[in-house]
């Protein structure tokens, strides 16, 4: 089947987009593990904390590395794919990344004992890292380039929609038995919930797991990768299938033309040359800035702000529900504009959005106005983040690095993601205490004040070149190492 679509500069070859839209969704359901995986623990943890015996003061350490446990597998896996995805390819680690979502998946519902739990998560996280790096890139090595932003797009949109589904699995299981929010421990430890309802949650996982994984093994190897490794003939193959002989012979000519006359060994040492350095600091600091924008603050204020504008408890799944929706709604947005209005506006608009938002909504806090005009505030500040810096930071990341080092590049900016979202969780609370909610908001604001500086500074558009066009472009010939 082949389908013709717009394409940039004035015309091109008809692309497959059946097969292309099939091996990117395969691909992206790392993503939608990715985001399942991230938001089941928050609707489990009020039943598996009693079963380990998590509750009390005294136990606040244990339960916080219950919660935050994946996160170091997180950083792991985020920091084992540049070497391991140069070395075996993307598809390996995709394969990897499904496996260690299904172990998890089974081992944590199974889990009997803390440490096993805390095992289970650690293995779970690598698996995040590991498809939160990978993923999109091999969308953006498979993709034909005036619609890459799209197709990496749809990898934020799986995320999104994972986030949703964890959500909706959590609130139908809870819904078998429900147990009153101020019950007390022992009774939600002899609840339903608390002996079988949070397995379910984490076990529910294992079936797009296991089918991600399935798939993953009859998916293609990235064709970039290929040509690296002198595997012209498979590549070619691959590119005949999504854009013709033509359009093959091209894409293979241009790739052949940036890996030639180096070897293709990848040494994390090269990233620290001056022109490849430069390039590293800018996706350290879009990675970072993704994290560090403040729209965590928005969710970590969620309840607070949706009972002030007049939902009860019983209401607060709908507030959940509805910001989600929100968030997947705006992600379509993203998917529709990244390719025509391009990177750099939609990041810029991000970030200026960002902070008009958090000073409101700082106003608001400081004036003691917490009903509709903040809720409103919220949507809009998880509108502007979905439609922009959520997904085309990662975008972005997938397409500013040469070919030869992409894998390492995209490994430093995913593990400084993880350590800029590890710092986050950690400063929340603190910075909350001393600043209060106006101050918090004004705070992150001024963080989008400066990450807007430094993006219309340093921020390049890529919408419509090719990786090679960009790597031309942005860091000239990779010299020998």
């Amino acid at each position: 089947m082949r389908e013709t679509t717009e394409t940039g500069g004035g015309g091109g070859p008809p692309y497959n987009l059946a097969f292309v839209w099939r091996v990117c969704l395969v691909a992206a359901m790392g993503g939608l593990l990715f985001g399942y995986d991230w938001v089941v623990i928050g609707g489990a943890k009020p039943f598996y904390e009693p079963y380990f015996g998590l509750t009390g003061a005294a136990q606040a350490w244990r339960a916080g590395w219950a919660m935050s446990s994946a996160l170091a597998g997180c950083l792991a896996g985020a920091l084992l794919s540049g070497a391991a995805s140069d070395r075996f390819g993307r598809k390996r680690l995709l394969v990897a990344a499904a496996f260690l979502f299904t172990v998890s998946a089974v081992w944590t519902a199974l889990a009997d004992t803390y440490d096993g739990f805390i095992w289970a998560r650690i293995v779970g996280g690598v698996g995040i890292g590991l498809a939160s790096n990978v993923s999109p890139m091999y969308i953006a090595e498979s993709s034909p380039a005036e619609m890459r932003g799209r197709f990496v797009s749809v990898n934020q949109l799986t995320i999104v929609i994972g986030v949703l589904a964890a959500q909706v699995v959590n609130l139908l299981i809870y819904q078998v038995a429900p147990v009153a929010k101020d019950a007390a421990p022992e009774v939600v430890l002899n609840s339903w919930n608390g002996q079988w309802g949070w397995r379910w949650m984490f076990a529910a996982e294992a079936v797009p797991a296991g089918l991600f994984f399935l798939l993953a093994l009859v998916i293609p190897e990235s064709p970039r990768w290929l040509l690296k490794r002198g595997r012209e003939a498979e590549a070619e193959r691959i590119l005949t299938r999504i854009g013709g002989a033509a359009y093959a012979e091209a894409e293979v000519a241009d790739v052949e033309a940036t890996l030639r006359g180096g070897s293709q060994a990848v040494h994390f040492a090269e990233l620290l040359q001056p022109r490849l350095l430069r390039l590293l600091a800018l996706g350290v600091f879009l990675a970072v800035f993704q994290q560090w924008c403040g729209i965590n603050v928005i969710f970590n204020y969620a309840e607070e702000i949706f009972r002030a504008a007049g939902y009860d408890v019983s209401g607060m799944m709908f507030n959940i529900v509805i910001t989600g929706l929100v968030n997947l709604a705006f992600t379509f947005v993203a998917i529709k504009t990244v390719d025509r209005w391009g990177r750099r506006p939609l990041m810029l608009l991000g970030a200026a959005g960002l902070l008009v938002t958090y000073a409101l909504l700082g106003a608001c806090y400081a004036l003691g106005l917490k009903g509709t005009a903040v809720l409103a505030l919220v949507l809009t500040a998880i509108a502007f983040y979905a439609m922009t810096l959520a997904p085309v930071t990662w975008v972005l990341l997938s397409e500013i690095f040469p070919n030869r080092i992409r894998g390492a590049a995209l490994s430093v900016c995913v593990s400084a993601l993880w350590l800029a979202c590890f710092g986050l969780t950690a400063t929340f609370k603190p910075i909350n205490s001393a600043l209060g909610a106006a101050g918090t908001f004004w705070l992150y604001g001024l963080i989008c004040l400066a990450g807007l500086a430094v993006m219309a500074l340093g921020v390049p558009e890529t919408k419509g070149k090719t990786l090679e066009a960009i790597e031309r472009e942005l860091a000239g010939p990779v010299p020998k190492p």
